[in-house]
């Protein structure tokens, strides 16, 4: 959000604020800042009893313990590890990355994060994290192939009953482009065999679908066909084409793609071709692919 585009929430809370405050805010070295939020932090903490720890803890979105049954959870997470394939890194995110990790990279509001005091935001998506590490670890090597299992929270409100927290499991592969969608092509077999081979293992009861958009790219059409849909015709796990999807468009570029069960009634994993890897190492030749997958949804679909 642009620094003259306030909500109306916004508008009304600056308003109520003596004049200059917000410039004044804006102009504080970062360490000042910090040090200005938390003592606000702490004084606010200090007046908060336990029953007031209680209320929140029944009523509040953010904070409210999973549906899920973890040892269900842990069972179907440790099986999808053992599937990857060997050339894969497994990474241990931190529950926070850099303030600005999702916004500067896609087209994504930082209002749907929760930003900390100090410089970071909680972890929102683990693909936008993998990405900066696999561009980081592309500067000293070839192509890098990442995965991580992770509690992702989320500001949206996604509906009644729906918590605002959820563990997914993410792959992110970043290699040179060889020219005429070859390694495009070769990431997008990677991925889509993975995620094939898991719901065929994991849900194969659940009428498990793959979906593939592509977004406008003629290149990446045609490697889907001669290339793609080649290697992955036959399996057990159909590979579906969905020209309608517009959601994504901006977010990815070349093609998009989503994972379902229930013959595509519920969306369990999206993903798609992204241009991180090249905007964090300033280099237009780099290829990104990020796919990720709600374990929590693979759990109920499985009947776990």
């Amino acid at each position: 959000m642009d620094r003259g585009e306030l909500t109306g929430a916004e508008r009304r809370v600056w308003a109520a604020m003596p004049a200059g405050t917000r410039d004044a805010l804006a102009g504080l070295p970062s360490a000042d800042l910090r040090t200005l939020l938390l003592t606000v932090a702490r004084d606010r903490a200090a007046t908060v009893r336990p029953a007031d720890v209680v209320r929140r803890w029944r009523e509040d979105r953010f904070v409210r313990p999973a549906h899920v049954d973890p040892r269900a959870l842990a069972q179907v997470e440790a099986r999808m590890w053992q599937l990857l394939p060997a050339d894969v890194s497994g990474v241990e995110l931190s529950p926070v990355v850099p303030v600005g990790t999702c916004s500067s990279a896609a087209p994504v509001s930082q209002n749907r994060i929760i930003t900390t005091m100090r410089a970071s935001e909680v972890l929102s998506d683990p693909t936008n994290a993998l990405a900066i590490e696999a561009a980081l670890r592309r500067r000293r090597r070839g192509e890098v192939h990442l995965a991580a299992a992770h509690r992702v929270l989320r500001a949206q409100d996604f509906g009644p009953g729906v918590s605002a927290h959820f563990r997914l499991f993410a792959l992110v592969s970043s290699a040179r482009d060889a020219g005429s969608g070859v390694t495009p092509a070769r990431l997008l077999i990677r991925h889509l065999t993975y995620w094939r081979t898991v719901l065929a293992e994991l849900a194969p009861t659940a009428a498990p679908q793959l979906h593939v958009t592509v977004l406008d790219d003629q290149v990446i059409r045609e490697r889907l066909v001669d290339t793609v849909r080649p290697a992955l015709d036959g399996g057990p796990v159909p590979l579906v084409d969905e020209p309608e999807r517009t959601r994504g468009r901006g977010y990815y570029t070349g093609c998009a793609l989503r994972v379902t069960v229930l013959g595509g009634g519920l969306e369990i994993g999206d993903g798609g071709l992204t241009d991180w890897t090249a905007r964090l190492n300033g280099d237009a030749k780099e290829r990104c692919l990020v796919s990720c997958l709600a374990t929590e949804r693979l759990v109920a679909a499985s009947g776990r």
